[in-house]
């Protein structure tokens, strides 16, 4: 095997940022126990333990695990087998409130206005 050079796992925050900064009720996961794939917005959700167990609607295994603290998190995803996660496409913004244009201002390089 040869050996390949590799960066540090602080390479991962912008992606991972990203990432986590989307409505993951959209993202589509597989269950590890039946294979079901669904929206996550399907799972059954229960929040009597000290954090929120996800679990599957097909065959009620555990599909993820998330515990917060005032200073941290725990993201558990064992019983999952994926999560796709839906993104933006890239270069794309959304709209300002009233719709009109992109977030950032003018593109175009420096007049405001129509021109």
């Amino acid at each position: 095997m040869t050996d390949m050079s590799y960066l540090d796992g602080n390479m991962l925050d912008g992606p991972l940022r990203e990432l986590f900064a989307v409505d993951l009720s959209a993202a589509t996961g597989r269950c590890q126990s039946c294979g079901m794939v669904a929206p996550v917005a399907r799972l059954h959700v229960y929040s009597h333990a000290p954090g929120l167990v996800a679990r599957c609607p097909a065959c009620t295994e555990v599909m993820l695990r998330l515990v917060r603290a005032p200073d941290r998190a725990w993201l558990d995803l064992r019983g999952a087998t994926f999560l796709q996660v839906p993104m933006p496409l890239e270069g794309r913004r959304p709209a300002d409130p009233a719709g009109t244009r992109p977030v950032g201002g003018d593109r175009r390089g420096g007049r405001g206005g129509t021109g």
